[in-house]
């Protein structure tokens, strides 16, 4: 993959909107599907009348769930958990993706599951599950080291990495190469010495009870040599000495990149590095981070906007968010693992591939097809009413003022007039909450609505 050659100080400074490329509702539109999963009409008209850099200091500091909105998402998980099966839970976190007041930070855990990858198809315990989900959200855009001491210690993931079998006699060595290698370092950054010995803090680490406990009699207690450092180290010195190593920074930031700006091309280290120095420097801390990367010339400029293919999450969530939409949450969310990103589910401990592996032809009629049935589906509502009742608050009557609507919205780049022609052409012999419908589905099934 070819790398692009951006000079990093231009990069990174603040974007101050001017005539070449001003501020308006294609750029609001392009962050909140960014930071989040995207935003109705009023808020981005609410967003376009103050400062991007507000804005983005908005979305950054509710870096916390509001309280009542938590207590309601909770004590809706609580009642799928009562019945114990996993895949009902993912309907909960759908739940939260469609309706809650912190979208970054809803947005950065589902980046923390797919980072720190568990699957219920192996770890078959609802409970231990959203347990985990919760650790994440409550350090989303909080510090990472101590994210990544929790999870260590976290049930779900000493299952999923058999930690929780891990013995002096015969230490395991699954987790001490994926916290290298996946979550912390990347490939190449570590020996097979460094696996050896970082297994070793490890040993004794176990699920009693459902819940995390440090077996001493089964504890490794002799000295362990990990990079440049020696000690009787247990399993959160082992994590710490791996967190100080220098690529960590580097390791996240390209992930970052990633994930909030661009798939390709590859960014350079050169690129990345003010980002690096800038996460090592806040004491590795998320949130500073972030604001610096969603409030850049880089990310609001023609490097980045319709640069990334939407996840699944991300075309049907943000279609939802964009039209003040509520649905079946089950429907949605055994929508969502078919198409191939169901919540706790990701594929393996690498998490999802991302970009280009999301698209074929297959998973296109697949979108196509699940976006369908969300519209045909009779607890489908916009705002609590029709489409065509909602559209109307918005003095949108026509075919061409939907399509107007619908771009603003859902698409970052503009329809042009075959493309137009063909959107009207789904839209003829229907009356109007079919003709609505039917445009609404024509344009989230666009190769352009892939984009995110």
């Amino acid at each position: 993959m070819r790398e692009m050659n951006i000079d990093p100080t231009w990069a990174w400074q603040p974007f101050e909107p001017g005539p070449a490329t001003p501020w308006n509702r294609s750029l609001a539109a392009h962050l909140y599907r960014r930071a989040g999963f995207g935003a109705d009409s009023a808020t981005l008209d609410a967003a376009v009348s103050r400062r991007p850099v507000e804005v983005v200091e908005d979305l950054v500091s509710k870096n916390s769930e509001d309280s009542e909105f938590r207590k309601t998402a909770d004590s809706l998980a609580e009642t799928i958990l009562n019945g114990g099966d996993p895949k009902r839970l993912s309907a909960a976190w759908v739940y939260r993706l469609m309706f809650t007041p912190n979208q970054l930070q809803e947005k950065t855990t589902l980046f923390w599951h797919g980072h720190f990858a568990t699957s219920a198809d192996k770890v078959t315990d609802a409970r231990m599950m959203w347990n985990q989900n919760q650790v994440l959200r409550d350090h989303a855009l909080g510090q990472f080291d101590e994210m990544a001491q929790e999870i260590s210690r976290d049930p779900a993931m000493l299952i999923y990495l058999d930690s929780a079998i891990n013995r002096k006699a015969h230490p395991n060595e699954n987790f001490a190469r994926e916290l290298m290698e996946l979550f912390c370092l990347g490939e190449g950054n570590y020996s097979e010495q460094d696996v050896q010995e970082l297994a070793r803090c490890f040993t004794g680490w176990e699920v009693k009870n459902k819940k995390f406990r440090k077996n001493s009699y089964q504890h490794d207690s002799g000295v362990k040599s990990i990079f440049d450092q020696k000690g009787n180290f247990d399993g959160e010195d082992g994590v710490r000495v791996v967190i100080q190593r220098p690529h960590l920074e580097q390791f996240l930031a390209r992930k970052w990149y990633r994930y909030f700006i661009a798939d390709e091309p590859a960014p350079t280290m050169a690129l990345l590095q003010p980002v690096a120095d800038a996460f090592r420097a806040s004491g590795l801390q998320v949130a500073p981070v972030l604001k610096m990367m969603l409030q850049s010339n880089l990310f609001f400029s023609q490097h980045a906007v319709a640069r990334k293919i939407k996840s699944p999450v991300e075309l049907v969530i943000g279609t939802m968010r964009c039209l003040q939409v509520t649905s079946n949450t089950q429907l949605i969310a055994e929508g969502l693992l078919k198409v191939g990103q169901g919540l706790f589910y990701p594929p393996n401990v690498k998490g999802w591939d991302g970009g280009r592996t999301w698209i074929n032809s297959s998973t296109l009629l697949g979108r196509s097809n699940l976006m369908a049935d969300i519209l045909r589906n009779e607890a489908t509502k916009f705002k609590g009413q029709s489409l065509a009742a909602y559209l109307a608050t918005l003095n949108v009557w026509t075919a061409d003022q939907a399509i107007d609507h619908f771009e603003s919205c859902l698409l970052p780049t503009a329809c042009d007039e075959p493309l137009r022609d063909r959107l009207r052409a789904t839209s003829e012999s229907k009356d109007n909450e079919q003709m609505f419908r039917s445009l609404l589905h024509a344009i989230t099934s666009l190769p352009q609505c892939q984009l995110g």
